[in-house]
């Protein structure tokens, strides 16, 4: 079945079976390997990409469910990764192992579109389902407070 995406403001059609979960899609069709498989059941957050703005579990997605849609991953986020959580991620250098890194900036990208002033706790709700198997929530939500105080 013939499905269309836009993945990143750049169209792409897939001839795919509809309940394909988009992150293969995404990286073995368009060759996005950005975006991580962590668990393959939507418990992790490493596959988190944005649909029309919202974060979602790409894993578990069908891409059929995105047709007609607009996907943003973590190459779209920008051009030349300077979008404020990035710089902010290697300022503080927040990543150790960095697996799930392309999914804890998703999930922050789509808190601080909603919340451009989030307080500790609204982070730390945001993010609860993003797994850091290093440990790094101290970084990640230092990071995320710069950020904001830059975009602000």
């Amino acid at each position: 079945m013939a499905i269309q995406l836009t993945i990143n403001d750049s169209v792409h059609e897939f001839d795919v079976e509809p309940d394909m979960p988009l992150l293969w899609a995404i990286r073995d069709i368009a060759g996005l390997t950005g975006t991580k498989f962590g668990c393959g059941k939507a418990l992790c957050g490493a596959c988190t990409v944005h649909v029309d703005g919202q974060p979602v579990r790409s894993c578990s997605y069908p891409v059929s469910a995105a047709a007609g849609r607009s996907v943003t991953t973590i190459e779209g986020l920008s051009e030349n990764g300077d979008h404020p959580l990035q710089e902010a991620w290697r300022e503080l250098n927040v990543p150790q192992c960095g697996y799930c890194q392309s999914g804890q900036i998703m999930s922050a990208a789509a808190l601080l579109e909603r919340n451009p002033n989030p307080s500790r706790d609204d982070i730390d709700t945001a993010m609860s389902g993003n797994l850091c198997r290093c440990g790094t929530y101290t970084r990640i939500r230092a990071a995320i407070q710069r950020a904001a105080e830059v975009k602000s």
